[in-house]
Order: structure tokens, then sequence, then C-alpha cells
């Protein structure tokens, strides 16, 4: 491949479109790999019991070993974020689907919570690596679009979340973890090439970053962006990352032990679990389907501060009630409540600091995933995984607040 000077840096995007024009062939297979990026994770999470089962472990050893997920995540991102700027996003989330696609079969070819751990690695670079990309090429495509859009391209990722969850619980039944997984490989290796060579025949230039962008909706005005450059961007993506770690512990949370809280602590089937994470991710893809109209109405920050304590209600409804209805629709209040905050926070460090600026966010992102599988398990061992689950809510009550600080910084 040829090198590229910064100035001519490309990214898997199409030519800028007008305010409110269709959508371009890129913005299709953009919004189709956030779909395969919630498809394949979410196909691992319903099988975690399963695995779990398959290994004997605790729930402190899974705990360990689901960390690696976010370690090998975390790990790839800053470098991932350099390729970005120096080659472009569209061959990175490409070659992202290329490890993530077959990594995600190796979690039911193990027997020991060690080799989970390392295949975990595997997995976590690739989904890592992943998301920095198509994150990295949809700030590019809201910057063309003039349009707070980055929560549409999050509801393709629920949506796919909301596919893969009920597909694994169709096939809890008639199929093994290492059956299903290996499925999920093939079909996500042929999406990824599917949706891989229109993203690389069309691309446009990054978009500039010299100045950083006013925050959308009613209250954005010139000053908030002379304030933001005055406060700093540095300091902004600071204030953004701790508004994704805040809501990524309790996405992590959910993803890796709802499940468990489902058949664990209310006693049902595996389907009925896949069905209570299914729950939570359609609240998410709806929530984030209207999360641009919402932005555009009200403004980023009101929407990332409701959603906290909508996320908070729902997180204390379904950890401390007996009652299966009323769990899952504590499930339903923390999609809704969580589904903008993590793209509109990402979204912004991305208009201040580029790929860098969503690296950084990213990276204090999946440090709450880091956080919060470990120590859900930890916990669950000392005090019972309903009253651990109650560090969702008050991390998401943090996220309001941390929002509200990045408004204050911002002017």
């Amino acid at each position: 491949m040829p090198q590229l000077n910064k100035t001519d840096v490309t990214v898997g995007v199409s030519p800028p479109a007008p305010r409110g024009s269709a959508w371009s062939p890129a913005r299709t297979a953009l919004t189709c790999f956030f779909a395969l990026d919630g498809f394949l994770f979410a196909g691992w999470v319903v099988r975690i019991p399963a695995v779990k089962a398959q290994i004997h472990a605790s729930a402190g050893q899974l705990g360990l070993a689901l960390l690696c997920v976010s370690i090998g995540s975390i790990l790839v991102m800053n470098p991932v974020s350099r390729l970005c700027t120096r080659f472009g996003t569209a061959p990175v989330i490409v070659a992202a689907g290329v490890l993530l696609c077959p990594a995600v079969a190796l979690p039911a070819q193990v027997h020991s919570v060690p080799a989970l751990g390392g295949v975990l690695l595997v997995f976590g670079a690739g989904y890592g690596a992943m998301n920095v990309g198509i994150n990295s090429a949809a700030v590019d495509l809201v910057a063309a679009a003039r349009r707070p859009i980055m929560p549409s391209f999050h509801a393709a990722y629920s949506l796919g979340g909301l596919l893969g969850a009920s597909l694994g619980g169709l096939l809890a039944t008639v199929l093994t973890a290492a059956q299903h997984l290996g499925l999920l490989a093939v079909l996500g290796l042929a999406g990824t090439a599917a949706a891989g060579l229109p993203l690389l025949r069309n691309r446009i230039a990054a978009a500039p970053r010299d100045q950083p962008e006013p925050e959308p909706g009613p209250s954005a005005s010139a000053s908030a962006s002379a304030s933001a450059k005055a406060a700093g961007p540095v300091l902004l993506v600071l204030l953004l990352g701790l508004v994704a770690l805040c809501d990524g512990y309790g996405e992590g949370a959910l993803a890796d032990w709802g499940t468990l809280h489902l058949t664990a602590d209310l006693h049902t089937t595996a389907a009925v679990a896949a069905a209570g994470f299914a729950v939570y991710s359609l609240a998410m893809t709806a929530g984030r389907l209207g999360g641009t109209g919402l932005v555009e109405r009200f403004g980023a920050t009101p929407v990332m501060v409701v959603g906290a304590a909508t996320a908070a209600t729902g997180m204390l409804v379904a950890a401390l009630s007996p009652w299966l209805p009323a769990v899952l629709v504590g499930f339903l209040l923390v999609g809704l409540g969580l589904a903008n905050i993590f793209p509109l926070a990402i979204g912004r460090a991305g208009a201040l600091d580029g790929p860098r600026g969503i690296a950084t966010a990213s990276m204090l992102g999946y440090g709450g995933m880091v956080l919060g599988p470990p120590l859900i398990g930890f916990l669950t061992q000392a005090v019972g995984l309903p009253r651990a689950l109650l560090t969702v809510a008050l991390l998401a009550a943090l996220a309001g607040v941390a929002a509200l600080a990045v408004q204050r910084a911002s002017g």
C-alpha cells in the first residue's frame, strides 16, 4: 500500500453530502460494520454461561478472564489510531474485521481459565481495533453531514447486538457453543467482505480538527467553540473519557453479567436470559435511533444527563427486584438510558482531537469495561450478584455528573 502524507489521509467514507441528503454507499457500508461489531459481540455474550460451565470457572475466575477482552482492546487502541491517521480508516476497519471474526470462535475451543484469558486477549484486540476504526470514520461522516448523526451508527451496533442475542437464544437449544460461535465467524467474514469493498472504494479527506465543533443542540453558540479551545482539547477529551468510562462500566456489566443474573438469581433458562439481553439491546437500539432528533432538540448534555438518571433508576430495579417482568423493565430502562451517552462522548472527543481523541476517550471507556467485569465478579463472591450490580447505578449517576462538568468546562 502506498504511503500517504498526513495532508492527504483518507477515510472510508463518501464525499461530503448536503445536509439531510440520502445515505452514501460508504455510510451504508460503515453502518453495516457497526452492526457486525454488535452482532459478533452479542453472540459471544449469550454464550458466556456455556463457556463458564465448560471450563468450570468460578465467578471470580470468569471475571479475570473477561478482563482480558478489555485489556486486548486497550493495548491496540493507540497504535490503531496512528494507523487510521496514516493510512485512513477503511483498511484498518477491514483488517480489524479479518482479525475479529475468527477470534469470536476461539472461546468455545478452550477448557481452562488461562486459555480462555489468552483467546479473549485476541478477541479484545480485534474488537478494540474495529471500534477505533469505525468511530473515527463515523466522526468524519458527522462532520460531512453537519448533523449529530453519531447515535445512528451506534444504533446499528445495538441492532446488531439485538440480532446476535436473538439468534443466540434461538440456537442455544440446537447448537453447542462451539458450533454457534463457529457459525458467527463464517458469517462475520462474509459480512466483512461484503461491506469492506464499498468502504474501500469510497473515501474522503479526514475532517479538519483545527477547531472543535460546538456542542450540537439549541444551546450551541460561537462562544462555545472559543471556550472549548481555551479550556484545551486535552482537558475536554479526558472529561469525555470519564463519561465514557462510567457508561462503559455499565455496558460491560450488562453484557457480561446480565445473562448470569437472570440464570443464577432468577433461575431462568438460557433462552430467557438471552431474551433479557435482547430487551436491553432493543432499548439501546431504539434510544440511539432517536438520538439525533433528541440532540438536535435538547442538546447533547441534557440527553446524557437524563439518560444517566434513567439508567441508574433502571439498574436499581433490575438488581433488586425478584420479579422477572420488573427486571426486564429495568434492563429496558438501562438500555434507553445508556443508549446515547457513549456515542455522544466519543463523537465529541473525535471532533476535538480526531482519531487520537477517539482513542483516548475509548481507552478510558474500555477502562470502565476493564474495571467492571472483574470487580463485579469479586463483589459477587462477597455480597452476591444483585448487590454487585448496584455499582452500575452508581457509575451511571456519575456519568451524568461528568457530562455536566464537560458542559461547564466548555463554557
